[in-house]
């Protein structure tokens, strides 16, 4: 710890932190323009130049450490005049746009002209030809930048893109796309978010709001068990319809935060309806006969909550297939790890050294994860082992070394990974003769897992220790439990957990996944008679407005979900619902005697780590040091630990033409999909490779036929793809083929071409 004075007042600062960081902690201002946490100081603005007593000249706050005892001043008249400068630098040409530009009233440039008094221009210079660029949702606009190099930092640091950079030549330098001209991204939308002026902005919001006319109101996202921090800013529709809002477009602290395209740019899925007396008279008499109700993981724990009620009076089963599997993959994990929950968080793979990745498609599974994974690489330098049949060119940026294994071995390669990782002292203690019997020659040659690639993994994690590099992840995915052998690749994830230096994250599948998990007694199988929620169904209450009885979207409800983080977060009201919602059912039912939904959030199961606290009391926000202040994490308990493992069965062989079930980048669920700028059509991918062996061509329609019924396509080839395992998407199914989404995730099938696009 550093103490020093900011403006006389006695300042700490930590090891390797900056004097802006710390002047921002202590709520001191130091203006910047080109300054962003979460990336490394880019120091091309020299606004946050500070003095420093016994120091010549000007120094660079955003980018010193401080020193003990130093004496720093933050504003003088002589550092006024030097920003001053800067502004008029920044001012030449910049066109005066601000009636009609979507930055004015939001924008750092502007608020900075008037802060340092820029009213008069001692500057020139010749103005250049600079054509306006449409990225698909994005604009850029040259003649309003200024150079600042947040977005490109964030593509590259923060989301691993590096899909822009800028092309360099004086006055006409401006930002370009790294390859060709077209912009081939995941369309994140942070580059919109960072810049500080209107250059980057939103295609679909541009003209069509002003900053100061969108209320915004905190939220969390509802699109995958991220649930990462958003603003819905919404505003009416019309001069005359003051009571129909609509959401224009959503933001983030982009300082500290950020969100995949689905966050930003999916967030129309509202359902808009109005109250059904004879549908909702229908569906109180159909949950009188009915004896299950199923149901997906797009719900708030409030609402999981009136389910589990709805149990415990009347005997419903509770079905959520997908939920299911990641509970008891999580039940058998908490036997061997010793904890009910898993340990590992964002923060901790950010903070990683050394990160193992097994059993998803990260990138687009769970956005948050690969832009937490791409930090530590830019920052850590971390190794990062990807783990998986299929090669991902989404994490290309990032990925040292990619372990390929045959589809379906996925236990043995779980087993190799313990053998290796686990020590021998831990081995005794655990099940010497389990390990000594374990034939790594086999499980090697039938998952396509060499010796070698274990020893190579293994040395660059040694190699990590005696640098004294300790923070380790271990990244599992959905891949693992939906495996017909989760159950014990589960107990020797726990044992790795618990023996090892490893913080394991078990990746929700879903919104609210763990949440539902944690709340609700699931069952196994559906009765005579179900309910569906956004869920196959005899009588379905549906958000989609596909069902029997409306019930509202995610973002016209209040209540929280527990993310991938063990977080319990609030998500507020963005637009009206004046349907029927689920408390209205179960109070009919005698169920509940609360007026609103969000009365429940004090009632979540204390023996599961939730604490009594009020929905109006859970914070939401971020502090000015970029410390999360939502909700409150869940703390894992101890528990009863065993080593109990099962003999590693025979690894079964995948032959045949194989798909995999997984989403496109901007795609989670039909609700995505319901937004009108990521509606789409799901199409299925592969290789040239696959292609032959599947006697196909690019744009071939097919029917897809498998043990849960069929479904049409249109084959697209994908060249950065390899291999003979095909990408299949679920977001545009119907419900009634819902159930195949708590399937393990490869399945042989046979596909039959019925004619050309």
């Amino acid at each position: 710890m550093i103490k020093f004075y900011i403006d006389g007042k006695e300042v700490t600062a930590n090891k390797n932190e900056t004097i802006l960081e710390a002047a921002r902690r202590e709520g001191i201002y130091i203006p910047t323009m080109c300054y962003l946490p979460k990336v490394k100081p880019i120091a091309s603005c020299r606004l946050c130049v500070v003095e420093v007593e016994g120091v010549e000249g000007f120094v660079l706050s955003c980018q010193t450490p401080p020193t003990t005892g130093i004496k720093v001043k933050t504003n003088s008249k002589e550092l006024y005049s030097h920003r001053q400068n800067i502004m008029k630098l920044y001012d030449v040409n910049h066109p005066l746009e601000c009636g009609v530009c979507d930055k004015s009233g939001n924008c750092d440039l502007q608020n900075k002209t008037l802060e340092f008094g820029v009213d008069t221009q001692d500057f020139s210079a010749k103005d250049q030809p600079r054509i306006i660029k449409d990225w698909k949702f994005i604009q850029y606009d040259p003649s309003l930048c200024i150079l600042c190099e947040k977005c490109v930092h964030t593509c590259n640091e923060v989301i691993g893109d590096d899909a822009i950079e800028i092309e360099f030549g004086g006055y006409k330098s401006h930002i370009v796309v790294k390859e060709g001209e077209t912009l081939d991204c995941t369309f994140c939308g942070e580059c919109i978010a960072v810049c500080p002026v209107g250059a980057m902005i939103s295609q679909d919001f541009k003209y069509s709001a002003n900053a100061w006319e969108l209320t915004k109101i905190p939220a969390s996202c509802a699109h995958c068990s991220a649930a990462c921090h958003l603003y819905y800013e919404t505003k009416h529709e019309g001069c005359f319809d003051k009571n129909s809002p609509a959401i224009y477009r959503v933001t983030n602290d982009y300082e500290f935060t950020n969100l995949c395209g689905a966050g930003r740019f999916g967030y129309d899925f509202e359902n808009r309806a109005q109250k059904d007396e004879k549908a909702f008279g229908d569906a109180i008499e159909a949950f009188k006969k009915a004896d299950t109700i199923r149901f997906s993981s797009y719900i708030t724990n409030e609402e999981a909550l009136i389910l589990q009620k709805l149990k415990e009076k009347f005997g419903y089963r509770l079905v959520n297939e997908e939920a299911k599997k990641y509970r008891d993959f999580l039940s058998e994990f908490s036997k061997t790890s010793g904890s009910s929950l898993y340990s590992g968080s964002l923060e901790d793979i950010k903070r990683s050294d050394y990160i193992i990745i097994f059993g998803t498609r990260i990138a687009t599974d769970n956005p948050a994860v690969r832009y937490a994974v791409t930090v530590a690489s830019r920052k850590q330098s971390s190794e990062v082992v990807y783990m998986h049949p299929m090669e991902d060119e989404l994490l290309k940026n990032v990925v040292t070394k990619f372990v390929k294994y045959e589809v379906g071995t996925e236990e043995g390669v779980m087993a190799l990974v313990a053998d290796a990782f686990i020590d021998e002292d831990a081995k005794n203690s655990i099940d010497k003769e389990w390990f000594d019997a374990l034939d790594i020659g086999y499980i090697s040659a039938e998952s396509n897992v060499g010796e070698e690639e274990i020893e190579e993994i293994l040395k660059k994690f040694n190699r990590k220790r005696r640098l004294h590099r300790k923070n380790f992840t271990f990244v599992i995915g959905e891949d693992l439990y939906t495996h017909p052998r989760a159950g014990n690749i589960a107990r020797l994830a726990g044992l790795i957990e618990r023996y090892t230096d490893f913080k394991v994250v078990l990746v929700p599948p879903k919104t609210n996944s763990l949440g539902v998990s944690l709340i609700c007694d699931l069952d196994d199988e559906a009765g005579e008679y179900v309910i569906g929620y956004n869920a196959p169904g005899d009588f379905v209450l549906s958000a989609l407005g596909e069902g029997d009885l409306d019930m509202p979207a995610l973002n016209q409800q209040e209540g929280t979900f527990t993310n991938i983080d063990k977080r319990v977060v609030p998500t507020n009201v963005a637009l009206p619902y004046e349907g029927y919602v689920l408390n209205d059912i179960a109070r009919a039912l005698g169920v509940s005697d609360k007026e609103y939904t969000v009365e429940f959030t004090k009632e979540l199961p204390e023996e599961k780590g939730y604490k009594r606290v009020d929905f109006d009391s859970l914070p939401n926000h971020y502090t000015n040091a970029g410390e999360e202040v939502r909700g409150y994490v869940i703390e894992p308990k101890l528990t009863e630990a065993e080593s109990k493992i099962e003999e590693i069965e025979e690894l079964p062989e995948f032959n045949g033409t194989i798909i995999y079930r997984c989403e496109p980048v901007l795609q989670f669920s039909p609700f995505t999909n319901k937004a009108h700028q990521l509606s789409s059509t799901g199409e299925l991918t592969g290789s040239k490779q696959f292609a032959i062996a599947a006697k196909l061509q690019d744009g071939d329609k097919v029917i897809i036929r498998s043990r849960n019924g069929e479904m049409q396509r249109v084959f697209r080839i994908d060249t950065d793809l390899k291999g003979t395992v095909a990408l299949c998407p679920t977001f545009d199914i119907d419900l009634s083929y819902f159930y195949v989404l708590s399937d393990y995730r490869y399945e042989a099938v046979k596909i039959e071409k019925v004619g050309e696009l």
